[in-house]
């Protein structure tokens, strides 16, 4: 299966093995793109995978002609005030960009973090160091990507101009960006406007460089826009509805980056979002 278009697909759960599971999910709902977690995404014990398992993983995935992003852990934090915490969010990302490379995977993303006790200008001092050392040697072949979250006390990355402020910290051109349209709705960025959210974009662009964004988490919201609260929704049934979906997927800038869904509901949103982007 090669995807013609840009791809879209779903999370897929990879609990059963990696291809006994998350390919039969991926084949059975119609994704062209798949994103999994290769790890508890709650813990520290380090991403690994069984090299003939991640081997037979690729071979299907290429002969699938099957994109493959995988999720971090939700408790890395590469802007921590704490050493022990940070030393491990380094240790563990490494870990989890060499087992991707394994698997074939494009990209790993990682979430934007939190400057924890409030001191923001001292957390982006540390993120240059901190990113340095998560790709120091590191496999070229995978992309890491990073997820502003929704805005949340102390976020380090949320609506489009603290990301830009964030990766120019950074200092990294290599390291992308994976949007989530839940996030930025509850950051308050208005993806119903089209005018608003192209110019956005531009600007954000015009900061980073062209080509930073990798990647699109593509979900509903059951929030208010603005809410700063992370809930996702099934396509179609939140607020963010199909005005602000359809805005996000057909935006200039946006509209070569695949999609990935991440509700339960993968199967409805797989084709929900197809026919969202792809009217």
């Amino acid at each position: 299966m090669v995807a013609k278009q840009r791809p879209i697909g779903a999370h897929v759960p990879v609990g059963g093995g990696l291809v006994k599971k998350g390919l039969a999910e991926a084949d059975a709902i119609g994704a062209e793109v798949v994103q999994i977690f290769i790890g508890s995404p709650r813990g520290w014990a380090l991403p690994k995978v069984d090299a003939a398992a991640a081997e037979k993983f690729r071979s299907e995935c290429a002969d699938r002609g099957l994109p493959v992003y995988v999720h971090a852990s939700y408790l890395i934090n590469l802007a921590s005030p704490d050493e022990d915490a940070l030393d491990k969010s380094v240790e563990h990302l490494r870990a989890a960009l060499a087992a991707s490379a394994k698997l074939g995977a494009l990209g790993v993303v990682v979430h934007a973090g939190s400057s924890k006790n409030g001191d923001r200008d001292a957390a982006l001092r540390r993120l240059a160091g901190a990113y340095g050392a998560v790709l120091d040697g590191a496999p070229d072949s995978v992309r890491l990507l990073v997820e502003p979250t929704a805005g949340a006390a102390n976020s380090m990355a949320s609506t489009f101009e603290s990301t830009a402020e964030y990766l120019d910290a950074v200092g990294i051109p290599e390291v992308g960006l994976c949007l989530d349209t839940c996030h930025l709705h509850a950051a308050g960025e208005p993806l119903a406007d089209a005018k608003a959210l192209a110019a956005s974009l531009r600007t954000l662009t015009d900061d980073i460089g062209p080509d930073r964004i990798g990647l699109v988490h593509y979900n509903d919201s059951k929030d208010a826009r603005g809410s700063r609260r992370d809930r996702h929704q099934t396509l179609g049934q939140g607020v963010l509805g199909d005005k602000g979906l359809r805005t996000a997927a057909r935006t200039p800038l946006l509209k070569h980056v695949p999609l990935v869904t991440e509700t339960d509901t993968r199967e409805h949103d797989v084709a929900y979002a197809k026919k969202l982007a792809r009217g």
